[in-house]
């Protein structure tokens, strides 16, 4: 098929997410057909620089030969098998490189297909472990702004309200406390002073209502699609101290910031925490299949253990759950890691973008460049003296995005938050083309 037959059967039939669909069938539609290393192409056989690993899951480029050579080794094996009742090698040898790789007391991994599932099972383990202790804890601690995925547990522990407000009556109750980046110039507070804030709040909320709370869920060091809030030094490390003082669990959702978009191979280990549970998904296989994987202590994992009467079961299952095609790519993954020296020169890389962001920091319509590693935000704003942002009506991020891909950069934008995440394996070439044409597209669309 060419692509405007392409075009018009996916206006015909498919539903995409996160879109407006009747300002899609006004849009020419860009199809893809292949990828190759930083790069993607359409069917039109245009070329452009995916900026945003496509939807932030993409490590070492696509079609990497050592990936692809594991999958088909694999497909020589068998496609799938399940885990209910059976085991398969791949599932087996990825629990243990797993374990390996990630803070020290997760010992034990539960798979899934997303990184909406694995938060979802971490809620579902955390209120079934207290359960089984004797208590009832129905109520979860979450940040204001946050996100952890689209299934109702997942959107019960986020804070989104473009997301999130119409499905309000579906939602189990939860304790909110304020992130210390997403408003904290509106409370007349510096960061330092909102993080002391914040914590006060939480320490608050755990010493009235602890015995309720099964656990406390939180992005570490980075909310993503809030815009790329970065939390102060030190944050996450306080917040585990609290969940530990008041004998909560804490959850820490790694799906985003995991596999090396921080900098290191996940984001708690810069502040040497080691959480009860902590989700992962997105980069596990390198971008290539769905797969996610709940981690959890020991301490979890054996109050589940009991006799078939007792029902101590965790009642919870996905059909694809250890898929053997996905778990060997996410071997190939980690151990390209090694290979490639790839968390090695992320030190170097990242400060290079430090760099080269600083040109896009002093535009008149930039409020703020945030960044964490390769997760960065850039935010477009209306009046920078008077911090004032644009109507949702301007759609000026949008716009911006469209811009750049006309120059053959692929971005997609939160609201009016820029978005960056490159593949782990961008070159420092691409790195400077990509933010020359960031910063062309915010001069041509909003300065110009």
């Amino acid at each position: 098929m060419n692509t405007k037959e392409l075009r018009k059967l996916d206006k015909s039939h498919v539903w995409h997410p996160f879109t407006q669909m009747q300002e899609w069938y006004e849009d020419d539609i860009l199809v893809i057909e292949k990828g190759e290393g930083s790069y993607l192409t359409s069917t039109d056989g245009n070329r452009y620089l995916d900026a945003i690993s496509s939807l932030w899951v993409t490590v070492h480029g696509h079609n990497h030969p050592f990936i692809n050579k594991a999958i088909r080794e694999q497909l020589k094996l068998i496609d799938h098998s399940t885990l209910l009742g059976f085991s398969n090698s791949p599932a087996i040898r990825l629990a243990k490189k797993l374990v390996d790789i990630t803070p020290m007391g997760l010992n034990k991994v539960f798979y899934s297909d997303s990184g909406s599932t694995s938060v979802e099972i971490a809620l579902k383990m955390a209120f079934q472990y207290w359960f089984l202790k004797g208590e009832q804890r129905p109520y979860f601690v979450k940040f204001t702004d946050t996100y952890h995925g689209d299934t109702l547990g997942s959107v019960s522990v986020g804070g989104m309200q473009v997301f999130h407000d119409i499905f309000g009556p579906l939602l189990f109750k939860t304790f909110e406390i304020p992130w210390p980046h997403t408003y904290w110039r509106k409370k007349g507070l510096n960061q330092s002073e909102f993080k002391k804030y914040s914590l006060a709040r939480l320490e608050d909320t755990l010493k009235k209502n602890s015995h309720k709370i099964s656990a406390l869920i939180t992005e570490p060091l980075i909310q993503g699609a809030s815009g790329m809030s970065v939390a102060p030094k030190g944050f996450l490390k306080d917040v585990a101290k609290l969940c530990k003082k008041f004998g909560i669990l804490l959850i820490v959702d790694e799906v985003a910031t995991g596999f090396g978009r921080t900098g290191t191979m996940f984001a708690c280990e810069q502040e040497n925490v080691s959480p009860d549970i902590l989700c992962t998904a997105k980069g596990l296989t390198g971008g290539y299949l769905p797969l996610a994987a709940t981690l959890a202590t020991d301490n979890i994992y054996n109050q589940f253990l009991g006799e078939y009467k007792e029902f101590k079961t965790f009642f919870h299952g996905h059909t694809y759950t250890g898929n053997p095609l996905a778990c060997a790519a996410a071997l190939a993954n980690i151990s390209l890691f090694k290979k490639e020296k790839t968390l090695n020169k992320m030190p170097k890389k990242i400060l290079f973008l430090t760099r080269l962001l600083a040109e896009i920091k002093e535009l008149t319509h930039v409020g703020d460049v945030r960044q964490c590693g390769f997760m960065i935000g850039i935010e477009l704003i209306k009046d920078k003296k008077k911090q004032k942002a644009f109507l949702v009506t301007d759609k000026m991020g949008i716009k911006v995005c469209r811009y750049a891909r006309d120059k053959g950069v692929i971005l997609r934008p939160l609201g009016n938050v820029i978005v960056l995440m490159p593949p782990l394996s961008i070159s420092r070439k691409d790195l400077k083309f990509l933010i020359k044409v960031v910063k062309q597209s915010i001069i041509a669309v909003i300065i110009s």
